[in-house]
């Protein structure tokens, strides 16, 4: 089996990284954060008119025709530029919406004349609530969406990831549409939390090229504190976890997209390594950038914030490693007796 990416990915990860290098930058990224639509809008239209938001729909569908682990290659890109844009939350409500066959939300989302949102449940905060049209909510048995166009607008509240607005869903009063059972509901959990792997990767692999260029430059007792050997070691061990998460990431993403039996399995994986991964490369990343890292003139802390939230988003760690545990005692009492 062939681990490494394909060309035509390889192509599709190089373009996407020219487009976010242009329009994501952290001026671009900073100014965002003020801006009253909460996302840069020019960025937005950019994302849309690449065709970026069907890269999973039939070419027939107006789409790009690709598939899971092409998504996956966006959002790794998405998360290492902290990219000011609605497109994991668009792309997952999306994906929900058209296996529903809800095609008037999935005209408007592909066309951008839409934004969507995804709730992993429905008391959780919400990336990009308050400037959404329509969100799905991830109940434990059940999928629903719910237009948000209708009834008050969802505030606002204060969050530490300043690149991206966020709320909680007030769906009293709202039409509200089912998308399916048990059935969708796990593969909406499976495809989110393989989705914001996936973005923490991104992130995590930038701030690990941040922290060893910084090492480099910084010089302390006559020599770049890369030299010594403490530092060495965290950078290696930032190494090691960021390439750890970028198996896992791709494994989830290919499983889903396969139709693995085991695909829960491997998102559920990826959500708990990238989750406890990134914790440790972002908090490596601090120790070596110094007081530097704390201020709001470098982008550390930009990759720091947005991390804390993707690891919490469709579930942390701990839920997944609860939900792993009952797939895997189902998968034991399932099998055949070994004697």
């Amino acid at each position: 089996m062939d681990f490494e990416l394909s060309d035509d990915q390889r192509a599709l990860q190089e373009a996407a990284a020219a487009l976010l290098d242009d329009l994501a930058s952290s001026e671009r990224v900073r100014a965002a954060a003020k801006d009253e639509r909460g996302y840069d809008g020019v960025l937005w239209k950019a994302m849309v008119d690449q065709g970026w938001m069907g890269v999973e729909l039939p070419a027939d569908g107006g789409g790009l025709g690709l598939g899971t682990v092409e998504a996956a290659v966006l959002f790794e890109q998405v998360g290492r530029h902290v990219a000011p844009a609605p497109f994991v939350e668009s792309t997952l409500a999306l994906g929900a919406l058209a296996r529903a066959g809800a095609e008037g939300w999935v005209e408007r989302l592909v066309g951008g004349d839409a934004v969507g949102c995804v709730a992993w449940r429905p008391d959780a905060p919400v990336p990009y609530a308050p400037v959404s049209d329509v969100a799905v909510v991830l109940h434990p048995d059940h999928v629903v969406a719910v237009d948000l166009t209708a009834g008050p607008p969802i505030r606002r509240e204060q969050a530490m990831d300043l690149t991206r607005p966020l709320g909680w869903l007030d769906l009293a009063g709202r039409p509200t549409e089912s998308l399916g059972g048990d059935e969708e509901a796990n593969e909406l959990l499976d495809r989110g939390a393989a989705a914001y792997a996936a973005t923490l990767l991104g992130g995590a692999a930038r701030v690990l090229e941040l922290t060893v260029d910084y090492a480099k430059e910084r010089v302390q007792f006559g020599k770049p504190i890369g030299s010594f050997q403490a530092v060495k070691h965290r950078c290696a061990d930032m190494l090691v976890d960021v390439e750890g998460m970028r198996s896992v990431a791709y494994w989830a993403a290919w499983s889903i997209g396969a139709g693995e039996p085991d695909r829960s399995m491997a998102a559920s994986t990826a959500k708990v390594w990238c989750s406890d991964a990134a914790k440790r490369v972002m908090a490596s990343g601090l120790q070596v950038h110094g007081g530097i890292g704390f201020t709001w003139e470098h982008d550390l802390h930009l990759f720091l914030k947005r991390s804390q939230l993707d690891q919490v988003a469709f579930g942390d760690a701990t839920d997944h490693r609860e939900r792993l545990a009952r797939l895997l005692r189902k998968s034991f009492e399932s099998a055949p007796p070994v004697c």
